[in-house]
């Protein structure tokens, strides 16, 4: 496997991000290490919240979110997924799967030795994340989902997706940062911009955020389809505590929440929340006030 790495002067002197990063290696599934970036930021002992990211931003995305999170005494840990911000890059599409994320990100939660965790996931950290719960559900104790969902390809993903999907394969220039700046409410500067912009130095970077939008299972024929089904049948006893916080403005993942509300026991009871004002990436547009709500949710659960 060919790996790329993003050089490290890449990162420097980003707005808001002054965090230290951390790094692990996990086994490609073909030999190699591949290196993976996480953010740990906190108490080492405070109570653990998992943080993903989807795509094609990085954990970046999360840095408004990170010191409310710690100001509530909790250990924010952000890991950058394989592709995407400082982890390690495969050159070649076809090195990326679904299955190959959930086995990489679950190893970088095996290596950190995590355990007592609230998962908090949006877009693909949703694809991914809950698989990981479902596969693990001992080292979780509670899920907040933020416009994300679990598809198995039985429903039409609808056209917004389509859409995405249509442009992401048809565009000469993979934008990353202006693809970010769109799904926003929010008219993000021309630092921000770079900033989701930086883990890309050239096209050549850039094939695990091209290829995740075909990863999306949308027939009944993808590959991951088995796994989310018995993924999706291990969701269906969670009795532990589960939470929605959508934002009300992000036209692809409209109405998810509710799916997750009908079809989990953990998520009766819950004090589900739609924040207002915020776009596909509300950690970007509403972060501070998702973040509250997570505090919230494990000081009451």
């Amino acid at each position: 496997m060919d790996l790329l790495r993003t050089p490290d002067e890449r990162f420097e002197n980003l707005p808001d991000y002054p965090f230290e990063p951390h790094y692990v290696e996990v086994d490609s599934g073909e030999g190699e290490a591949i290196r993976v970036h996480h953010l740990d930021e906190g108490d080492p002992g405070a109570p653990i919240v998992l943080l993903l990211h989807g795509e094609p931003s990085w954990s970046y995305l999360y840095r408004h979110m990170i010191p409310v999170l710690v100001g509530a005494g909790l250990r924010a840990v952000a890991v950058d997924l394989v592709g995407f911000g400082r982890s390690d890059k495969p050159a070649t599409r076809t090195d990326y799967t679904y299955q190959r994320h959930v086995d990489w990100t679950g190893s970088v939660v095996d290596h950190l030795g995590l355990s007592d965790v609230t998962l908090v996931c949006q877009d693909w950290g949703g694809l991914i994340g809950l698989r990981l719960v479902a596969e693990n559900p001992d080292l979780f104790s509670r899920v907040v989902t933020a416009n994300t969902f679990l598809p198995t390809g039985d429903i039409e993903p609808g056209e917004a997706f389509r859409n995405w999907r249509d442009f992401s394969q048809d565009t000469d220039t993979f934008p990353a940062g202006d693809i970010v700046n769109m799904a926003t409410t929010t008219d993000l500067s021309a630092d921000v911009i770079a900033a989701y912009d930086a883990p890309f130095p050239d096209e050549n970077y850039k094939e695990g955020a091209r290829q995740f939008p075909l990863l999306v299972p949308a027939t009944t024929d993808d590959p991951a389809r088995d796994a989310n089904l018995k993924a999706w049948d291990v969701l269906r006893a969670w009795d532990k505590p589960f939470l929605t916080a959508f934002s009300d403005n992000d036209p692809i993942t409209r109405g998810g929440d509710k799916a997750f509300q009908a079809e989990i026991p953990g998520a009766a009871g819950q004090p589900h929340t739609t924040i207002e004002g915020g776009g596909h990436f509300l950690q970007e547009d509403r972060g501070p006030e998702l973040a509250r709500v997570v505090a919230d949710f494990v000081a009451s659960t």
